[in-house]
């Protein structure tokens, strides 16, 4: 199948995490990040966070996941960690820039200067 074939992926809309208590995951999340309620039903919220955003479901069956996570860029890593830590993030990975949340979604917590893949260059280019 040839390149003109197929659909080119641009880039991620969403990320959706799975949560016991929605409630209880935005004042999680909103301890350690500034996110801003971009919408809400009674089993999904969903959080602004740069120019993506987070949708949260409520499910009654989470799990702690091992090596699947997602990298967020932040402004100031050490600060979000010391968050992290202050709302009771359990730390993982042995480079203490994994942590999960209550319900074992893991993030992975990186400034851009320390990354080990950047945007593209048009992608750069357009911001």
């Amino acid at each position: 199948m040839s390149n003109d074939e197929k659909a080119r992926a641009l880039g991620f809309n969403h990320v959706a995490l799975e949560v016991g208590d929605i409630d209880a995951a935005l004042e999680f999340y909103g301890r350690i990040f500034e996110v801003k309620l971009r919408g809400r039903g009674p089993r999904m919220a969903f959080i602004d966070m740069g120019d993506q955003f987070l949708a949260i479901a409520k499910t009654d069956k989470t799990h702690r996941d091992a090596e699947r996570h997602f990298g967020l860029v932040v402004d100031d890593q050490a600060k979000a960690l010391s968050a992290a830590e202050a709302a009771g993030a359990e730390f993982v990975g042995g480079t203490h820039n994994d942590f999960l949340d209550p319900w074992g979604n893991r993030f992975q917590v990186v400034e851009y200067g320390k990354i080990q893949f950047t945007k593209t260059k048009p992608v750069l280019e357009a911001m």
